[in-house]
């Protein structure tokens, strides 16, 4: 009589309460045919002990308040029926060895071991994820309404349950559901976001259909792009399927998994750790594609990944150096050179080897022609600056490396003009480079810089020409420029934040030979300020004071 009633209680319109009463009857029956079974004894004893959990289960499920009117639980215990059924079905065979084989039915009593494994964790997930307080749609209507409260938490909550239960199948249509729901309401779906759904969603990105991995990928960089659960994607292992997507997925993965490790690559941590899960080469293959999004994304995530002293060997080993430098005249997009520009600055600060790898690739000829034709440079420059040291001055005349820095000097940005300072303070090291770069009129951009806002401008402006004014004759054209004392002047102030200030002094200690130049200092307040900065013990101060207030000239004083 049980077999014939479980028999006649099939049917989608039946209600929880009737599913329920159905499992609960077929499970003695499951369990009373296997225990008579004789043959594979082994697999039946395992499919018995995951039987004998299933009373406990369904028990769990329906003390919920909402259980009668939840989708979720009625979907479930039919799905727990619908394996009871076969297990009776399978028993039946067994008992009356009428199988088609003993492969056919080991692999039969496989697959019917890993339903009741899904049975139970299913049910689990359900009780643990606490979404069966609460009435529920059928997945065919939930999220696909057009009315504006079919978008709510309740909803949301069962779809981020049904990416943790059932077959894949019907994972691909929860997660259909679900992106469409953030395409409609981004704000509801992250406000209900759990740690659990995240890995949920992360584990179908390694899903075998292409289709399935294309929306989890698009879901999980809308999640990356909010800012709000970094630290669960990350402890989740997102970033493993990540760069095996960016390595072999389709263009629509690749794109979404390389935004997405641009922007969690901006964490030093997460930068490491790409580095560690192999994600250098991957992102070094596709800066060389036709595609402007993948190149800039690399490009970007490749950068932040520089930013790392300890990992730039490692990187060069994969080869970044030569595609960074490709970048820069062939990239598509002007990020995607800004980026090469700004990782070949990481990697050639600090370390030799590195500089000289760039240098050997041609990338101070490609650094000129970069900067030549793009408005932004201060990167290029910065890793201009990191090589000249390395190269001599023959090579660097011959290059066009000053009349580039001259151009940048006269017309670039203030960031630009800063850099270009900077790397004047490296070049002019020796007399011979000092020589070159007063007779090619480095010194008049450098007074006019004394007068920029920016203090970090201001003072590399100032140590620039503190060290050409080492050679006589530029002290000779500093002094020909009408702003320069007052300029020099202006930086004595004693203010911390004036970080030009012992520069200044260095300056103006030499123009102070000078008569001229002496009043003007006087006059525009330098001995007030030189006061302040004895006090404070700035090296050179005291001499300057003592010049200033001194009644005779030096023998040698300039008319």
């Amino acid at each position: 009589m049980v077999e014939v009633s479980v028999k006649g209680r099939r049917g989608e319109s039946r209600l929880a309460e009737d599913w329920l009463l159905l499992a609960q009857e077929l499970v003695p029956v499951a369990l009373r045919k296997a225990m008579e079974v004789e043959v594979f004894l082994g697999r039946w004893k395992m499919i018995i002990s995951k039987m004998e959990r299933i009373p406990s289960r369904i028990s769990d499920l329906s003390s919920h308040p909402f259980f009668a009117k939840n989708a979720l639980c009625k979907e479930q215990l039919q799905a727990i029926s619908k394996t009871l059924e076969e297990a009776i079905e399978l028993a039946e065979i067994c008992l009356q060895e009428k199988y088609d084989g003993k492969l056919r039915m080991q692999n039969d009593l496989d697959s019917l071991s890993g339903k009741l494994d899904l049975n139970l964790q299913d049910c689990g997930h359900l009780i643990k994820i606490g979404v069966l307080g609460e009435p529920t749609l059928p997945l065919s209507v939930t999220g696909t309404s057009t009315e504006p409260e079919s978008i709510d938490h309740r909803n949301v909550r069962e779809l981020l349950a049904r990416l943790q239960i059932g077959h894949l199948e019907a994972k691909h249509r929860a997660l259909d559901s679900l992106v469409e729901v953030m395409r409609e309401d981004e704000k509801t779906v992250l406000g209900v976001l759990g740690r659990n759904n995240v890995s949920a969603l992360i584990q179908l990105l390694s899903a075998t259909s292409p289709c399935i991995r294309e929306k989890a990928a698009m879901a999980i960089s809308s999640i990356v792009e909010s800012r709000s659960c970094e630290n669960w994607l990350i402890s989740e292992g997102v970033l493993p399927p990540f760069i095996r997507l960016v390595e072999s997925g389709s263009t629509l993965c690749k794109e979404k998994a390389a935004i997405s490790l641009q922007r969690l690559s901006t964490s030093v941590e997460t930068a490491r750790e790409i580095v560690g899960h192999g994600g250098a080469q991957p992102l070094i293959d596709i800066c060389r594609t036709s595609n402007p999004v993948l190149q800039s994304a690399a490009s970007c995530t490749l950068k932040n990944m520089s930013a790392i002293p300890e990992v730039r060997q490692s990187l060069a080993d994969e080869g970044i150096i030569p595609v960074m430098i490709d970048l820069l005249g062939s990239g598509i997009l002007s990020e995607s050179k800004e980026h090469a520009a700004e990782c070949l600055q990481n990697l050639t600060t600090g370390s030799e080897k590195l500089r000289m790898s760039v240098i050997s690739e041609g990338g101070i000829q490609s650094l000129l022609v970069y900067i030549n034709h793009t408005r932004t440079q201060e990167s290029a420059i910065g890793t201009l600056r990191n090589l000249l040291n390395l190269v001599p001055t023959e090579i660097l005349t011959f290059l066009g490396v000053l009349p580039c820095l001259l151009r940048v000097l006269k017309e670039g940005s203030l960031g630009a003009q800063q850099a270009a300072a900077s790397a004047i303070c490296v070049v002019s090291s020796s007399p011979e480079m000092k020589k070159i770069l007063g007779e090619a009129g480095f010194v008049p951009p450098l007074i006019k810089m004394l007068e920029a806002k920016s203090n970090s401008v201001r003072e590399v402006a100032a140590q620039a020409i503190a060290s050409l004014m080492m050679l006589s004759q530029n002290s000779n054209e500093v002094k020909k420029e009408e702003n320069s004392v007052p300029n020099l002047v202006m930086l004595l102030d004693s203010n911390p934040k004036n970080t030009a200030k012992k520069y200044a002094v260095a300056c103006l200690v030499n123009l102070a030979l000078s008569k001229k130049c002496k009043k003007l200092m006087i006059s525009h307040g330098a001995i007030g300020y030189l006061k302040k900065l004895v006090e404070m013990e700035v090296p050179g101060a005291k001499k300057l004071l003592e010049r200033l207030e001194r009644g005779n000239l030096s023998i040698f004083s300039w008319k």
